[in-house]
């Protein structure tokens, strides 16, 4: 479905809509909010945390203190609205600190030192492992909050060592959004293959307009867009110089190297993406749904649609990685606040809620059920539906350790998008940095 037809978004059921509330922080152009470069601070620099809650978490038992890097108008409202309809029907206030997604590990250092930890803290997935193993985070089950109704990728992104940490109310990935005039022109069908995709591309480039876009940009968003092609054809994290890997770089070299996709690429965050999309300088992009509120608004008479990202071939499934937010209870020496911010993060994370903030986020429901008639009331957001239910959790495997091979990846595809470097030669040092 296109952008013109867009149906309304689904209110919480069986109560009332949060009302909104005006943003104080002004919107992000570009990155998507998935902050993916947090993950940069090292793990071992994050055990200093454990045990340092102690002390902490004085003050009104009722007002609680939450921290995340929310600030778009839209999170905010969603945000802010759902918190305020929670913490009324509990008898609780809750106070918000934003803390810019670049900072926020640094942030979280510095509570963790000074035993200031807030009462609910928002992190990105990839980061929970590491804030987990440090021993500042409350398990759920001690609250009564499970992974009921959740899929287990879902449920992984908040798990550390067999243990919840962490629920993500709602989550994202990518797919592939496309120019539907510009491919109906070409006669182009949207490819499910990369032998499709490839001439997709060459039908659509121009003189003034690549096929096909994507982030290959130096940080965790380069790594993000990466994980489809490099999964989906059977590659793995833990074998970086396996072939699985080296075709999933070969293949966005060669798009690179034949004109069909802007070497600028390494130089794209994924809003940058979107931006040439919107332009007109790219016929096709890889892409997520936290960026349809801004492609409508800018470009209203634009006909776009999304697929699943295409796979090697037809025997292959399109596994993307899982994007989204995880919310915790830090450790702060205070039981009886840690109790009612879990009670509240409870409230926050009902699947009426989690429909709610889809809805006003563009991002799909962590809860299954939900996340099924989300995609029957907002068909626009059927791929991305469906590409969640085969995605997967960065750090299933890897736990802590994920960043550092994250890293690893986007630094072996700059050199091989940069230099020219051989995908062999570049992800074979990727290897032996992380073994």
């Amino acid at each position: 479905m296109s952008s013109n037809s867009r149906p309304r978004r689904p209110h919480p059921p069986a109560r009332a809509r949060p009302a909104r509330l005006e943003a104080t922080a002004p919107p992000r152009s570009g990155l998507t909010r998935r902050a993916l470069g947090l993950g940069a601070v090292a793990a071992p620099g994050l055990l200093g945390l454990a045990g340092c809650g102690s002390g902490g978490g004085t003050g009104d038992p009722d007002s609680i203190r939450i921290v995340d890097y929310y600030n778009t108008p839209a999170d905010d409202a969603a945000i802010n609205g759902t918190f305020t309809t929670c913490a009324e029907e509990l008898g609780l206030s809750f106070s918000r600190e934003r803390v810019p997604g670049d900072q926020l590990i640094a942030k979280v250092l510095q509570m963790g030192s000074s035993r200031t930890l807030p009462d609910l803290l928002m992190l990105d997935n990839p980061n929970v492992q590491q804030v987990a193993d440090s021993g500042a985070l409350a398990p759920l089950a001690d609250y009564g909050i499970t992974t009921d109704g959740l899929t287990a990728p879902v449920a992984d992104l908040g798990m550390y060592d067999g243990t919840l940490y962490g629920i993500a109310p709602t989550v994202n990935t990518i797919a592939l959004f496309y120019n539907v005039q510009l491919l109906e022109d070409a006669g182009v069908e949207p490819p499910t293959t990369w032998d499709e995709l490839r001439a997709a591309a060459e039908a659509l480039t121009t003189e003034d307009r690549y096929g096909f876009a994507f982030s290959a940009i130096a940080s965790y968003e380069g790594t993000f867009q990466f994980m489809p092609f490099m999964w989906s054809n059977d590659g793995d994290e833990t074998d970086l110089d396996g072939e699985g890997v080296l075709g999933a770089s070969r293949f966005w070299s060669d798009m690179v190297r034949d004109g069909l996709a802007s070497r600028s690429v390494v130089n794209w965050g994924q809003g940058d993406v979107i931006d040439q999309f919107k332009a007109g300088n790219a016929a096709m992009c890889i892409n997520g749904p936290w960026n349809i509120a801004g492609l409508t608004a800018d470009t209203p008479d634009l006909e776009w649609d999304v697929v699943t990202i295409p796979v090697p071939t037809a025997e292959h499934d399109s596994v993307a990685p899982l994007g989204g937010e995880v919310w915790t209870v830090p450790i702060t020496g205070n039981e009886e606040k840690q109790r009612k911010a879990a009670e509240l993060l409870k409230a926050f994370v009902a699947p009426e809620n989690q429909l709610y903030m889809a809805g006003e986020r563009n991002t799909i429901p962590g809860d299954a059920d939900a996340a099924e008639r989300f995609a029957e009331e907002n068909p626009d957001l059927r791929t991305f539906v469906d590409q969640v239910s085969t995605a997967r959790s960065r750090t299933a495997q890897l736990g802590p350790d994920w960043p550092r091979t994250a890293k690893a990846i986007y630094t072996a595809n700059q050199r091989v998008l940069v230099d020219d470097t051989d995908p062999a030669d570049a992800f074979d040092e990727a290897a032996k940095t992380v073994s």
